[in-house]
């Protein structure tokens, strides 16, 4: 059993886990895993996403030293125990291996009641964590943030970050009447969509609070799947992803509204397409490290 899970001094000193957290694959040691996927071989666009999950336990070293974050009343650590797991390993290339790897890891850690958070990598990750949390939690909800719908039917869909949306309905994975996608700005057909959308245009200009709650009637007390594509934002904010797209959320508005997801059962999360060959003074891997946390103080307020 480990009993120092953070530490919160010498921020810039041994950054080799996300926020400081130690290192394990014991599930005895944590409520909750960071897990990285460095996977990018899905990508259509700008490749390097497979350097995201180093980048974004870097950049979590500038969010180190308060001891609580801004706005929450209590400091995450004090009401979970979270580890990182380390990255993935699988062999270069290889599609099938890394999906095994997933299963195996994964399988073991829900069967234990853990939740973890994964950072990608590109956004196919998505495909195979959610057919790992559907046979642990059974059909899901999810919540998308996004500049794409991801719901492309293209030859090579088997493996492409362009598609797993279209293809985890169609294996049972996720019930798209209960589940929501917000930030698109890309083309999509309004009248045979199978997802509610809140468009980037509408993100904008809505109240956050009118946004939360229709995330909230729509998935109402399913078991909810979170994930997060970094070009949801808009690419001032992130600059260093494989397909930025103009038009998009400021880091401030996407924080408020995962605030607002708390009392979702959220049972599984991840942050994908931070491409850090692409950014600038780390913008985009602080902002993904930064919605990670949030994400992680929306589970421990849940919990409360």
């Amino acid at each position: 059993m480990v009993d120092n899970f953070y530490e919160s001094y010498s921020i810039h000193t041994n950054i080799f886990s996300y926020m400081g957290t130690v290192l394990s694959r014991n599930p005895d040691d944590a409520d909750v895993f960071i897990i990285g996927l460095p996977y990018d071989l899905a990508t259509s666009g700008r490749s390097g996403t497979r350097s995201g999950p180093t980048a974004i336990r870097q950049a979590s070293a500038n969010l180190r030293w308060e001891e609580k974050r801004f706005p929450w009343t209590f400091s995450v650590f004090d009401k979970l125990r979270i580890a990182d797991y380390g990255d993935l390993e699988f062999p270069s290339g290889n599609h099938d291996a890394f999906c095994k790897g997933i299963d195996q890891h994964y399988d073991t850690l829900l069967a234990a009641g853990k939740t973890v958070l994964s950072f990608g990598g590109d956004h196919f990750v998505t495909l195979p964590l959610l057919r790992a949390h559907q046979r642990a939690h059974g059909k899901l909800a999810m919540v998308h943030f996004d500049a794409h719908t991801d719901t492309y039917e293209e030859e090579g869909s088997s493996y492409n970050h362009g598609c797993m949306f279209y293809r985890a309905p169609r294996e049972g994975l996720i019930d798209a009447d209960h589940s929501i996608q917000i930030g698109i700005r890309t083309e999509y057909t309004e009248s045979t969509h199978e997802f509610e959308v809140i468009n980037a245009a509408e993100a904008n200009d809505l109240n956050t609070t009118d946004i939360v709650k229709r995330i909230h009637q729509r998935v109402g007390d399913m078991p909810c799947y979170l994930t997060f594509d970094i070009d949801c934002l808009d690419p001032a904010y992130a600059p260093g992803t494989g397909t930025p797209v103009v038009g998009g959320l400021t880091s401030d508005r996407a924080l408020k509204i995962i605030r607002g997801l708390q009392g979702l059962n959220i049972i599984g999360m991840d942050l994908v397409e931070v491409a850090p060959s692409y950014d600038h003074a780390e913008i985009t891997a602080l902002a993904g490290a930064t919605l990670g946390l949030e994400m992680l103080y929306v589970l421990a307020a849940n919990q409360a």
